[in-house]
């Protein structure tokens, strides 16, 4: 009867892994669940300590199928190291938090020696604002979205992501090496049975990205889709995403206190990945999303 149970366990186990995609969506339950898909690997070690009392080894090599999915899927990611080289821009991105009273020291520290810093739930002239605004000179905020930058920022606007309030915007930069069109957002949140606003921003997004023809572009934000959840394909490609080309490990960022997704992203086109990480930053509920790009 175990033998039975771990050998169904692990089949379902290694299809919900290697077939997630192919579920149906359940209301927003599945994308839900994607976003949290690297942990089902911890369902592994636990149907191997089922399979010891059976005392079968068609169970325990059972509950190795899921554990080789698994390695498929995210151990590339794990032995991934970046390619390095030099770089000409180093970005940040943060969700800052709206009722973070240690904003401004987490800002000022994601901001040294870097050239963009993308902002999200900030407070107009609040603590995070003053702080970038002593770290870097140029500027451009949408309610509470902001893009503080090194280089001169030559046109600006706010983005339409289909919320209805303002919380995207599109800023141009004037950089040594070219122009490059960054653009600043905060989606919808996704929780189980409530993704319909986060995928309603999700299609807004794609159709900017197709209609822009930058050919350099950087998307910042909390886009509140993890890099595993089906809906973020609609957005990768056409861009590219730092920290899968150029991190380490898989970059969660939320919560902070131990991140277990990452709804925070740097994806671009145009400019070649060279260094991708996460920093922690004091007092928010995020971790900060950091890269290097070259031209």
């Amino acid at each position: 009867m175990l033998e039975r149970m771990i050998i169904v366990l692990a089949g379902a186990l290694a299809l919900v892994l290697g077939g997630h995609g192919l579920l149906p969506d359940l209301g927003g339950f599945t994308p839900v669940l994607e976003s949290g898909l690297p942990w089902l690997g911890v369902a592994v070690p636990l149907l191997l300590l089922g399979a010891l009392p059976a005392r079968s080894w068609k169970a325990v090599a059972a509950a190795l199928v899921p554990a080789a999915v698994w390695g498929v899927m995210f151990g590339p990611a794990l032995l991934r190291r970046p390619p390095g080289g030099p770089s000409d821009l180093s970005v940040a991105t943060l969700n800052v938090g709206v009722t973070n009273a240690a904003s401004g020291r987490a800002v000022r520290a994601l901001a040294e020696g870097r050239d963009l810093v993308a902002v999200q739930e900030l407070t107009p002239g609040g603590p995070a604002a003053k702080a970038l605004g002593e770290a870097l000179p140029y500027h451009y905020q949408v309610t509470t979205v902001g893009l503080w930058s090194r280089f001169p920022i030559i046109e600006a606007r706010k983005a339409d992501i289909g919320l209805a309030w303002a919380r995207a915007l599109r800023a141009v930069l004037s950089t040594p090496k070219g122009r490059v069109t960054v653009y600043v957002m905060h989606l919808a949140s996704a929780r189980p049975g409530e993704t319909a606003m986060r995928d309603k921003n999700l299609s807004y997004v794609r159709r900017i990205i197709d209609a822009d023809t930058s050919r350099r572009l950087l998307l910042l934000g909390d886009l509140n889709t993890a890099t595993t959840d089906r809906n973020r394909s609609g957005l990768v490609p056409p861009l590219l995403d730092a920290q899968q080309e150029a991190g380490s490990g898989l970059g969660f960022t939320w919560p902070a206190s131990f991140p277990v997704t990452r709804p925070d992203h740097i994806l671009y086109r145009g400019l070649v990945a060279t260094g991708a990480a996460v920093e922690e930053a004091a007092g928010s509920d995020h971790r900060a999303a950091v890269a290097t790009l070259r031209f």
